[in-house]
């Protein structure tokens, strides 16, 4: 089975860069949107049904803010929109699909740019693992894919020393990553096969930092340790250039 996550940074954006074609080639089972910036009336569900996907999809309260969706192969057994948290759901930030034998999670990790939102960015984070944890003891076998907007540790942004002090490389963050990883029993699938430097999938617009590799590694494919047996591959697929984004692509065998 094929899974990718992808930031799309808008999926109205996205469809007019001919994502639909490029989503035709790549052709995963399962893929995880982040930032799709549009209402369910917004989004072009009747062509990914021609292409063969069951969508889904969780906006956030305010228009043409945030949004998660997942659109699947084989249709859900069942639907999970938000997280039963109300300042998050509005956002529209998590959404999860129930699958014989494991589930899947499209998670968007607040941002803070704006340094006035680090405070909300850490609550959800802390929230969202106790989430996880309890969940795992309903359903052991989750891939969680998304944009956290952390990059894990120095291997996984293009300027350590100098973006120490950066959010989305705060020492917290990454702190929070590490615990996250351990306390959630949860395998970080490109680094279970990839351990070299220079692989990012997020890159400023500016400064030609993307032609340079000027990257971060901020989206990543989460796998329970029970499915450690059943993965078979994870890389990141940076041809696609569709976003200021690129998608991760983790096949795995269930």
């Amino acid at each position: 089975m094929k899974l990718i996550t992808y930031n799309v940074n808008g999926i109205r954006a996205a469809f007019t860069k001919d994502f639909l074609g490029w989503l035709k080639t790549a052709d995963p089972d399962i893929i995880c949107i982040q930032e799709s910036k549009a209402g369910n009336d917004q989004i072009d569900i009747e062509s990914l049904e021609k292409a063969g996907y069951h969508s889904y999809w969780h906006s956030a309260v305010r228009k043409g803010y945030s949004g998660v969706g997942i659109a699947s192969k084989v249709k859900p057994n069942h639907i999970e929109y938000g997280c039963g948290i109300e300042s998050y759901d509005n956002e529209g930030r998590v959404i999860r699909a129930d699958f014989d034998g494991f589930s899947v999670i499209s998670v968007y990790v607040p941002s803070a740019s704006n340094i006035e939102r680090l405070e909300f960015k850490m609550q959800f984070c802390h929230d969202f693992l106790d989430y996880i944890k309890n969940l795992k003891k309903e359903i052991p076998n989750l891939i969680i894919s998304g944009d956290f907007n952390i990059c894990h540790q120095a291997i996984d942004i293009h300027n350590p020393v100098g973006l120490k002090n950066t959010s989305g490389f705060l020492p917290m963050e990454r702190e929070w990553m590490t615990n996250f990883i351990e306390e959630c029993e949860l395998i970080d699938s490109f680094r279970y096969f990839n351990n070299q430097p220079d692989n990012y999938t997020w890159w400023s617009y500016r400064q030609n930092s993307r032609a340079n590799n000027k990257g971060w590694r901020l989206d990543y494919n989460f796998a329970s340790y029970s499915l450690k047996d059943k993965l078979s591959r994870a890389v990141i697929l940076k041809e696609a250039v569709h976003s200021d984004h690129c998608p991760a692509l983790i096949e795995f065998n269930l």
